[in-house]
């Protein structure tokens, strides 16, 4: 698990009912951190790390931008370091081609990013006026490839569905998809099947998500979750992070968090 406050990722060992500290906030010049996505073909965590003390979160550390890190599944120490375009940024959420190529979307920017294998640096993949929210809030968040070869991404402030045809390594057509029902700030996303993805939305909800051509079925799995950010499936099981990100970000308004932070099991089948 990552914290958008404190920085670092904890994890919870297989039989444990609580999480303990894995790498320490600051390591490897990490500051707050946020997606995260375990790659066993490498043995790689990757984890989005952000100054965001814009929003009045410092974190740790004093390390300014966007970040990219990459750091040893097993031991935890970190292996490379991959710095956003200079000007605004904010690394969120990534996701992994079968052949090694890594796609990250930028928050603050209209845009997604890829590290190709054996690249040195980041590069941008594409770059669209569709994915900007409105009124300057929070944009491209999840994403996730389909088993037919492009991707799939959200828009937190915008309450969007994207797809972005790959061709020949390309970025082609994006395809705003329309969704059986409005999406309220839809946020981690994963492909559990052919055309069958899972989302979280921090309105409170853990959905099933099926494409059908230019339409997404959105069907409801779990509601009355505190503000879930991401998730991990593990057999017929999704573990989902509740993030209340609002009382991090409005602490005034909304008050402090209900604690403890939980990741609450929900069934979702094979």
């Amino acid at each position: 698990m990552s914290s958008f406050a404190a920085g670092g990722v904890q994890r919870v060992n297989a039989g444990a009912t609580k999480a303990e500290p894995w790498i320490p906030p600051g390591a490897f010049d990490s500051r707050s951190t946020f997606g995260l996505y375990a790659d066993a073909k490498t043995a790689t965590l990757w984890v989005c790390s952000n100054d965001v003390s814009g929003f009045g979160v410092p974190g740790p550390s004093s390390i300014a931008g966007s970040h990219l890190k990459a750091f040893d599944l097993a031991s935890g120490e970190g292996k490379a370091s991959y710095a956003f375009p200079a000007g605004p940024s904010l690394c969120n959420d990534m996701t992994i081609a079968a052949d090694g190529t890594l796609y990250v979307t930028d928050t603050v920017v209209p845009r997604i990013l890829r590290l190709a294998p054996g690249a040195k640096a980041l590069e941008i993949f594409i770059e669209d006026k569709q994915f900007q929210p409105p009124n300057n809030g929070a944009g491209l968040d999840g994403i996730a490839l389909g088993e037919d070869g492009h991707l799939y991404v959200n828009t937190f402030h915008g309450g969007e569905l994207f797809r972005i045809e790959i061709a020949d390594g390309k970025a082609g057509a994006v395809t705003k998809l329309k969704t059986s029902r409005p999406l309220s700030l839809p946020d981690g996303l994963r492909r559990i099947g052919a055309a069958t993805f899972l989302m979280a939305e921090g309105s409170g909800t853990l959905d099933r998500v099926t494409i059908e051509g230019d339409t997404a079925r959105i069907e409801t799995i779990k509601d009355g979750l505190k503000e879930p950010t991401a998730f991990a499936k593990i057999g017929d099981t999704a573990w989902v992070a509740e993030g209340q990100l609002s009382h991090l970000l409005a602490p005034k308004e909304k008050g402090p968090p209900s604690l403890p932070f939980e990741i609450v099991p929900v069934h979702v089948g094979n």
